[in-house]
């Protein structure tokens, strides 16, 4: 599992958009299209995740990279409405204090966006989105000094606010990324007890390729 950092993150749109000045002119997105993407998504928790027990204890979520697709729907050639989904993202919990380890967790963060594609006729076709996801967290384990506990998260909804651009190969095919920052906070229980909350608000990052329908 590799780190995105910002830099590669912004690296990686300046490949695309190079590609783009390469590609053959081809037809834009238009009112009506179907858009589906796969590729492979990164959720990169921000750095210190909350605390529990009162403040005792501090929380750190690992990233973790997973497939990913996207089907989005052009209701016209500047606004799309985008789903996004992926086989479930799988994240150690470590603790403070010596702690290591405590457990592990999966989760599935569906998420509906509403895009403004800004430049429809462009081999180069970069957008912005917004909308709301939904994170289902299951399969929660711990480990470690709290090995024989439940450890439960509970599913969280939030905002997402995206960035992306799609370069067109030809008429049908194109090369996808994007970057979104998306809003999740779990609370967080042990043997049925609340014990704090758990502030993940992770950066997300694709990259994949696509086909218009």
């Amino acid at each position: 599992m590799l780190p995105l950092t910002a830099r590669p993150r912004a690296a990686l749109l300046a490949v695309l958009l190079a590609a783009g000045a390469h590609a053959l002119p081809a037809q834009a997105h238009e009112a009506g299209d179907v858009l589906f993407k796969v590729g492979a998504t990164q959720v990169r928790p921000k750095s210190g995740n909350g605390s529990v027990l009162d403040g005792s204890v501090d929380v750190d979520v690992g990233n973790s990279v997973r497939p990913s697709f996207t089907l989005t729907y052009m209701a016209t050639r500047h606004v799309g409405i985008e789903l996004l989904g992926a086989w479930p993202f799988e994240h150690d919990i470590r603790g403070s204090g010596g702690l290591g380890k405590i457990g592990s967790t999966k989760q599935l963060p569906p998420t509906l966006s509403l895009q403004w594609h800004f430049l429809p006729d462009s081999t180069v076709q970069p957008y912005v989105g917004v909308g709301v996801n939904y994170t289902h967290f299951f399969d929660t384990k711990s480990e470690g000094a709290i090995s024989g506990s439940d450890l439960e998260l509970q599913d969280s909804w939030g905002v997402a606010a995206q960035l992306g651009v799609d370069v067109k190969l030809s008429e049908r095919w194109f090369m996808t990324a994007d970057l979104r920052y998306i809003d999740i906070s779990s609370k967080v229980k042990l043997d049925g007890q609340r014990i704090g909350t758990a502030h993940i608000d992770p950066w997300v990052a694709t990259v994949g390729v696509g086909y218009r329908f």
